[in-house]
């Protein structure tokens, strides 16, 4: 049983065959996949699961607060488990793809912001969007 699957059964979901697939795409996907791009994964591994299987699935598990539901402006929902530790997003405009960091100097002024304004910070999401840079930028 992969991590996902085990915090769905550790949350008490019931695991339909295709609930297990499409845990399984998720807990190995390096990317942040859509919905079609699950359903695409999926439907290779077993031709049933329909794309209004995977839409009913992803929002049980963002429900259950297995997985985490980004919306990197480009028109769809993409999806990531759930981290064990938190990360920001950086997202290339041109490509979409997502790249995942860490900066302890950023999380420490976004701590320092947010006390400067009166507030103790409780949570946060970051997403920075580029284009790669060209030689000599």
């Amino acid at each position: 049983m992969d991590r996902l699957e085990q915090l769905c059964a550790d949350k008490g979901l019931r695991m339909t065959e295709p609930r297990r697939v499409i845990a399984r795409i998720l807990s190995s996907s390096i990317d942040h996949p859509d919905a079609e791009e699950l359903h695409r994964r999926a439907n290779s591994l077993d031709s049933s699961i329909s794309l209004a299987t995977v839409y009913r699935t992803v929002k049980l598990f963002e429900d259950a607060g297995i997985i985490e539901r980004h919306d990197f402006r480009d028109g769809r929902a993409r999806y990531e488990e759930v981290p064990d530790e938190h990360h920001d997003h950086l997202i290339d405009i041109k490509s979409g793809s997502v790249v995942e960091f860490h900066s302890q100097e950023i999380e420490e002024l976004q701590i320092q912001i947010a006390r400067k304004l009166g507030y103790k910070l409780v949570d946060h999401r970051l997403e920075l969007y580029g284009v790669p840079l060209k030689d000599g930028e």
